[in-house]
């Protein structure tokens, strides 16, 4: 039997620098990643950063101001966040829309009758 895989890793301390995440396990392991792998992490101010608590029983930490949760076994995975695209960044100008985006407006279907709603033209 693997022993490594029995243990349930649980964070008992946690630094955020400029840079990096750093976590010391209960364990003893120390485990850090880059600040840049959380989006909202990296965007936040410092006081942001320093502001947060243990979730369930250290098996993640909850930064309420920038609503932002990561798990220790996201840490040691190391799978970085990535952000949603209803959320990106502006872009240099500060305009948010994506001017490659395609036009999503719904155009009516060619060939096929339209159905009209409404009392006009209904039968009974």
């Amino acid at each position: 039997m693997n022993t490594a895989a029995s243990v349930d890793p649980r964070i008992q301390e946690v630094r955020v620098t400029e840079d990096e995440i750093i976590a010391r396990l209960v364990d003893g392991r120390v485990i850090s990643i880059p600040l840049a792998w959380s989006w909202r992490l990296s965007e936040a101010t410092p006081r942001q950063r320093a502001r947060f608590r243990l979730i369930g029983s250290g098996q993640g930490v909850h930064w309420p101001d920038v609503d932002e949760d990561i798990s220790v076994e996201g840490m040691l995975r190391g799978v970085p966040a990535h952000r949603p695209k209803s959320v990106a960044a502006p872009k240099r100008g500060g305009s948010t829309r994506d001017q490659d985006a395609p036009n999503k407006r719904i155009q009516p279907t060619r060939g096929r009758r339209r159905v009209q709603v409404g009392g006009r033209g209904a039968r009974g």
